[in-house]
């Protein structure tokens, strides 16, 4: 097992159906508008979070437009966008991936989305089962990586046609953007292994995740490849561990039992995601045992769909619990907390210290007096910092 750990690559999140102070509740909640959307992206381009992830489907805004727009508004921050395979064709994918990856001069990450929801999927033309859109991702990735690596492309698949396929211009990474994945069936790892950069798991306790890392490293073995480790959590950091409880507490405190009883139900009629059927026995819809394993809490999931658990604790205790998913091979952590402004500065100046991450404001800090050490004052007209004795 490892003993020294270098600092985990640590992503953020764009609330891009919305976001809010409360979970199960329509109080203090806040539409997903660009400025808004904006403010969260430029504070995670400054505080030092590497990229940030959209989301994708019905109730989200549409990834590959929001990213174009916020990449405009950053500098260095990258974007994680979705790809779903079947709601356009594969060419059509290729040309937006490179225009978006020309236009933020290589900032973009690609994140394969299979989809785990048969209804929404039939909305937009998929009829596939489970295990056979893997299948049919299968060829559609064949020409989508082809078109980029080549600028042409053809394929007769039982899927797929592509008949002189071209792309006019290519991306600014090569031979392309790096391709993400997270799935937890047979299916959908042996699609992954097969072709993507990075696998993400949902937070799992650390030993299930060990297991899924273990299965996942064998299969891409299997196939002369490898493949490295993401994970996805929510965060509720804190400067001690009783602060960090309570406000896990306060995150469903306007909950009601109807509430759950109506997400957990929708979850189970409506996707036959594998993943999610995993995240839901965690905490089997009761909210009365919710910490899955230490500091780790499912009480995100008794509402939503997918991600459904948080590290909670203070910043110590969560660096140490980070510590024990990079010693069974995650690299990468994808973040998110509610909401996601407030949040990611409180994992920022709270945590990432404890992880080794320099934040940007951290680098440059308060202008100095000439060299004696300073603190915050409270922003009056007389200055923000009050000059002490140099220690």
């Amino acid at each position: 097992m490892s003993t020294t750990h270098d600092p985990i690559n640590f992503l953020w999140f764009i609330p891009t159906s919305g976001d809010g102070a409360y979970l199960g509740s329509n109080e203090l909640n806040r539409a997903p508008e660009f400025g808004y959307l904006t403010q969260i992206a430029q504070a995670a381009d400054r505080l030092g979070y590497s990229g940030v992830l959209l989301p994708t489907g019905v109730s989200c805004e549409e990834s590959f437009v929001t990213a174009a727009a916020l990449a405009t508004k950053t500098e260095k921050l990258q974007f994680l966008v979705a790809i779903r395979p079947g709601t356009a064709s594969p060419a059509y994918y290729a040309r937006l991936a490179t225009t978006l990856d020309r236009i933020s001069n290589g900032r973009l990450l690609l994140n394969i989305v299979v989809g785990g929801s048969p209804g929404e999927l039939a909305g937009d033309g998929i009829t596939l089962a489970h295990d056979e859109r893997y299948a049919h991702a299968d060829e559609f990735f064949t020409v989508f990586e082809e078109l980029l690596e080549k600028g042409v492309a053809n394929y007769d698949g039982q899927y797929i046609k592509a008949t002189n396929a071209r792309l006019g211009f290519p991306s600014v990474q090569t031979p392309r953007p790096p391709l993400y994945f997270g799935g937890s069936s047979d299916a959908g790892i042996d699609f992954s292994v097969g072709r993507v950069d990075k696998y993400l798991t949902w937070g799992e306790p650390p030993a299930q995740v060990a297991e899924k890392v273990q299965k996942v490293r064998a299969a891409a073995a299997g196939k002369g490849r490898e493949v490295s480790f993401g994970i996805r959590l929510h965060f509720i950091v804190r400067e001690t561990d009783e602060e960090a409880w309570a406000a896990a507490d306060r995150l469903i405190s306007k909950l009601d039992d109807d509430t759950i009883r109506e997400a957990q139900e929708r979850f189970v009629n409506e996707s036959d995601s594998v993943g999610q059927k995993r995240m839901a026995a965690l905490h089997g819809g009761r909210r009365d045992n919710l910490e899955v394993s230490p500091n780790l809490w499912a009480g995100v999931g008794l509402v939503r769909a997918g991600a459904g658990t948080a590290l909670v604790g203070s910043p110590k205790t969560v660096a140490a619990r980070l510590r024990e998913y990079q010693d069974v091979g995650i690299d990468t952590v994808i973040g998110s907390g509610y909401p996601h402004l407030e949040e990611a500065y409180r994992v920022a100046e709270l945590l990432f210290p404890e992880l080794g991450i320099t934040r940007e404001e951290q680098r440059h800090g308060f202008q100095s007096d000439f060299g004696k050490r300073q603190v915050f004052g409270g922003g009056s007209h007389g200055g923000n910092l009050k000059v002490v004795s140099a220690s």
